[in-house]
């Protein structure tokens, strides 16, 4: 999804294995991972078992951040606050995302700060809330949301361009743009809380509409007490969630309650299916009520009692998923990195606490390779040739962009 020049890794001495597949290796040091692929009426099928549990590539990751940005007390450029994205540049800068000013901070391949850019307001190159930022044609650089909900291009030094406005004929408030690719196009989706369905539009540099794959599934609503002054909408527990992105050139989709990923073309059509083994499992009655806690603690509500009469689905989602509908930028947990690899990350099942986010690492055709842990407590924003970029807080909650080295050199 964005592309990178690989950064320069530490000494392997100091790198973590994560631990290696436990299944039987190729010469390559590769997973021997029995994956078939066919051919559909044109769409390619790829069927994928899943990786042996407890098992992982053998890629590194390293025992702390190369760097990080954000520190308790300091200057104010280091003082990030909510820092909600960030990319790295092909010279090794990173740029900073930091929505609670609405401003773009520059920092060197180190982290020393180099510049700030933008700021909160209507005015050009400022922002009505600063949600991304990604690489674009050329050297320049794309961040959202713009006044009016646009995309604003920046040079590579971070001065402002033009604007890119959505469509305004058809667009409602819940028009976003949920990503960039440096090719030029920007992946947008409308979705209303109270449907069940949504629309992905891929527009170009100028925000017409390139394609789109037309309406798709998206989270399941319920209404109760219609008609009344009770009336509220809920979503059906553990029930389907939506993921989205691009993968190259490819528009990727999948709904989580099944362990599939549908690709569509740059006309539209669906090409590739990719699917992975999975066993369904439904909800006890004590993850329901972890649930409920859970929804008491995250909203502030006294009285969730109510998520007891929301239906709940039969089996939990096949993989993680995106936030509910009530908020949040992020589509889900569903990315491309800079070698087109497709990245899922696992559900996390109520109950069952993991040590660190476990994902599925695809190659470029949809052939599985294997699992992946990733550092506990980052939201990953990038991933490079041979590093991740992300965001992660302590325990005072101070905020840190870091960058983790990762070398792929022990397999695929």
């Amino acid at each position: 999804m964005k592309s990178r020049i690989p950064l320069t890794l530490v000494a392997a001495s100091t790198l973590i294995l994560l631990s290696t597949l436990a299944c039987q290796q190729g010469d390559t040091g590769t997973s021997a991972l029995q994956t078939q692929t066919r051919d559909s009426a044109g769409i390619q099928i790829v069927e994928n078992p899943a990786p042996p549990v407890g098992s992982r590539l053998e890629w590194r990751i390293g025992p702390e951040p190369r760097v990080s940005i954000g520190r308790r007390e300091g200057e104010d450029p280091d003082l990030l606050h909510r820092a909600m994205d960030a990319t790295i540049l092909a010279d090794g800068r990173i740029v900073v995302a930091n929505g609670g000013s609405a401003e773009l901070r520059f920092f060197d391949s180190m982290g020393s700060h180099l510049a700030s850019r933008g700021g909160q307001g209507e005015g050009p190159g400022e922002f009505d809330g600063l949600v991304s930022v990604a690489p674009w044609a050329g050297d320049s650089i794309v961040a959202w949301f713009a006044p009016g909900l646009g995309v604003s291009v920046f040079d590579a030094e971070g001065h402002y361009g033009r604007t890119i406005a959505m469509d305004h004929a058809t667009r409602s408030w819940w028009l976003q743009p949920t990503a960039a690719s440096v090719h030029g196009s920007i992946l947008a989706v409308y979705s209303w809380e109270d449907r069940d369905t949504l629309v992905l539009q891929l527009l170009d540099g100028e925000g017409a509409v390139r394609t789109s794959p037309g309406a798709l599934p998206s989270w399941e609503p319920h209404l109760m007490h219609e008609g009344t002054d009770r009336e509220m909408l809920y979503w059906k527990t553990f029930g389907r969630e939506p993921v989205w992105g691009l993968w190259g050139d490819l528009v990727v989709f999948g709904v989580s309650n099944r362990y599939e990923i549908k690709a569509f073309g740059t006309d539209g059509s669906l090409v590739r299916i990719v699917r992975r083994e999975h066993r369904p499992r439904s909800p006890t009655p004590e993850d329901l009520d972890d649930f409920i806690e859970d929804r008491r603690i995250r909203y502030h509500d006294s009285d969730p009692s109510a998520y007891r009469s929301v239906p709940v689905a039969e089996y939990f989602p096949a993989f993680a998923s995106g936030p509910d509908p009530r908020g949040g930028q992020r589509p889900g947990e569903i990315m491309t990195d800079a070698v087109d690899h497709l990245w899922i990350r696992e559900y996390d099942h109520p109950r069952e606490e993991r040590p660190a986010p476990l994902w599925t690492v695809f190659d470029p055709e949809g052939h599985v390779l294997g699992f992946v842990e990733t550092p506990a407590g980052l939201m990953i924003y990038e991933i490079g040739e041979d590093y991740i970029l992300g965001h992660s807080m302590d325990e005072l909650g101070v905020e840190s962009i870091q960058v983790w080295p990762l070398d792929r050199s022990g397999g695929r």
